[in-house]
């Protein structure tokens, strides 16, 4: 279970606590076990810092306080602080990553059956996609669903997500698609062919969440090949 432990302390000697910490990241490379780290300041009070440190688990938390390094980092902490730090120790019982999810739904609510969605509450108006594939961007929701509705006319397909990585304000997705060729795409009158293909897409989401801009990477020449549009090549 996630294990995350706040450190609160005063000090007006942040700059030197700073690269203290930059020190000790230095020092542990390769062995420390906190996998993300937030300082925050408290607006109110320019000398009040909480640290969120994160671990995989209570016991991975003790192998990293178990490093001589922290413990002589967190002696010269101590020396810079106005007063006696505070430790709070939390086990994590609920966690959720609200960009990474409205991302799933995206890719839940693309593939649905019946009417396509009009999605103002997952993207934002002036949505802009990156698609190798097309000669142009794909700017605005409208021209977003347009280019949704293309697919959902050429296919019956549904995403399996992989995996799922985020970083501030972008989430990168690991993909599966999988379809069946019921309709025209690019020429190719439906055929039937179950058909699947693999990609990565990072999206950016905006200040209120909806998803605003996106980079596509996906074996589209794959999807061809199952389509058999490359057979005329080959022979």
């Amino acid at each position: 279970m996630t294990f995350v432990q706040l450190i609160d302390c005063r000090t007006s000697r942040f700059d030197e606590m700073n690269q203290l910490m930059d020190t000790w990241v230095e020092k542990t490379k390769g062995r420390r076990t906190a996998t993300h780290s937030v300082i925050g300041m408290d607006r109110s009070d320019k000398n009040h810092f909480v640290e969120m440190v994160e671990f995989p688990s209570y016991e991975e938390a003790m192998r990293n306080s178990s490093l001589p390094e922290t413990e002589q980092i967190f002696q010269e902490m101590v020396a810079l602080c106005d007063e006696m730090p505070t430790f709070t120790d939390l086990e994590v019982v609920r966690e959720d990553q609200l960009h990474a999810a409205n991302i799933r739904r995206f890719f839940e609510t693309i593939a649905a059956p019946g009417e396509l969605a009009p999605f103002n509450d997952l993207m934002a108006e002036s949505y802009h996609d990156h698609d190798p594939a097309n000669e142009q961007d794909t700017i605005g929701l409208d021209a977003m669903r347009r280019e949704m509705a293309m697919w959902r006319g050429a296919f019956d397909f549904a995403f399996t997500v992989e995996d799922q990585m985020t970083e501030g304000d972008r989430v990168c997705t690991r993909w599966t698609w999988n379809g069946t060729h019921t309709g025209d795409f690019m020429g190719i009158p439906a055929s039937g062919k179950q058909v699947s293909m693999t990609g990565t897409t990072v999206f950016r989401c905006g200040e209120d969440g909806k998803i605003a801009e996106g980079w596509w990477q996906y074996d589209r020449l794959g999807l061809m090949a199952g389509l058999g549009a490359l057979d005329a090549l080959a022979d």
